[in-house]
Order: C-alpha cells, then structure tokens, then sequence
C-alpha cells in the first residue's frame, strides 16, 4: 500500500476525484449499507475533502468541516473506507489524520460528529465520547460524539 493524502476544497476537486469520491460513498454509505439517502446535501461545497489514494485509487475519505460550518463545533463526517481496504486498519489513519489536519491547519480542537452507533468504540479510540442519546439518522442509529 503506497498511501498518499490530499486535503482539498471543494472547487479544487478534480471532476474524476468528485466522481470517485462520490462512487465510494454512494457504495458504502447507500449500497453496502441498503440506505436510500440524500448523500448529495449542499455541504460538500463548505467541506474540505480528505482524500486518501493508493496509487491513484481513492481508498479513504472524510469531509472536514471547521466550526459553524456543520455544526457549532469543527466536525468530520462521511467518513469512508473502501471495503476491500478495511482489514489495513486505513479508518484509524484516516481518523488520526482528520484530526491533526484539524488541529494543525485549522486550528480546531473541539470536534463534533454524528457517529453511527455501532462504530462507537472505535471513535471512541480516537478521543471521541458520546454527548447524546440514540437517535436515526435516515433510520440507522447514531450518537453524536465529541473530542474537546
């Protein structure tokens, strides 16, 4: 694996890195997870996009977004790995460099998400605890979590 990480704004994405960007998430986040959704929700354009690549192929994804943004707080959602990825342990490099690209580049330490709740212990790993009871979110159960 020859992992390489991009952070972009959203009119600096490339039209073939918005399509595969976008192919990843509608094949996690609608496919794999049988969710109809609308992924497509205005904010991309507010977002930075943490990319990462392996030799070109887009394996890892996150939007960053700074405070006020999406929430009060910073935040990271669509957080994604590609599935055949997944037994490299790239969510947690994924998740540790969201956080130091929030902490170093925007000066942001206190960070919110809505976290689907079966992911909780591994947000959890990463500083994150939970700040709210279940709730759905496009009926999967999530929790909103912070790190301050």
């Amino acid at each position: 694996m020859n992992l390489e990480w991009k952070i972009k704004r959203f009119e600096t994405l490339s039209i073939n890195e918005l399509y595969d960007l976008l192919q990843l998430r509608a094949e996690v986040f609608v496919v794999e997870q049988n969710c109809v959704y609308q992924d497509i929700d205005s904010k991309d354009s507010k977002a930075l996009h943490l990319i990462g690549e392996d030799n070109g192929q887009i394996v890892a994804y996150a939007r960053l977004f700074k405070a006020n943004d999406y929430f009060e707080q910073a935040s990271i959602g669509r957080v994604v790995v590609k599935p055949s990825y997944r037994d490299k342990k790239l969510g947690h490099i994924l998740m540790r460099e969201a956080i130091y690209f929030m902490k170093t580049k925007l000066n942001e330490t206190k960070i919110t998400i809505s976290a689907q709740l079966y992911l909780k212990k591994f947000y959890e790993s990463h500083g994150f605890i939970q700040t709210s009871e279940m709730y759905l979110e496009d009926d999967i159960p999530h929790i909103e979590m912070k790190k301050e």
